[in-house]
């Protein structure tokens, strides 16, 4: 199934940090999310979030990636995650260590 990536950036995601919010700052990293086509996103989980707001800001680790490869990805981080990123469809500037641990962040339940 089709995941709403705005919604998910928009509503999902900050709602889950918000309930999770001790765990998500044990992570302790800023992410910069660039879906094209759909929009960008900063995501901040260190001592002082955790924020997920939309607009670009200094990050630790930046993503780029195209909306249908984001599917794919959610549907199976761990398989398409690096399948994606071999095939130079999921881009990671920064820390890409902490690329490893964006599945944690989309783990999350609100």
């Amino acid at each position: 199934m089709a995941v709403d990536i705005k919604k998910l950036f928009n509503e999902e995601l900050p709602a889950s940090l918000t309930a999770n919010a001790e765990d998500a700052r044990t992570i302790g990293a800023k992410y910069q999310m660039n879906v094209t086509g759909e929009g960008e996103w900063n995501i901040d989980v260190t001592s002082t979030g955790p924020v997920c707001k939309a607009g670009t800001a200094d990050a630790d680790c930046t993503i780029t990636i195209a909306a249908e490869d984001f599917q794919k990805l959610v549907e199976n981080p761990q398989a398409n995650g690096m399948q994606l990123f071999f095939a130079g469809k999921l881009k990671v500037a920064g820390n890409q260590m902490l690329a490893m641990k964006l599945q944690k962040l989309f783990s999350y339940k609100a």
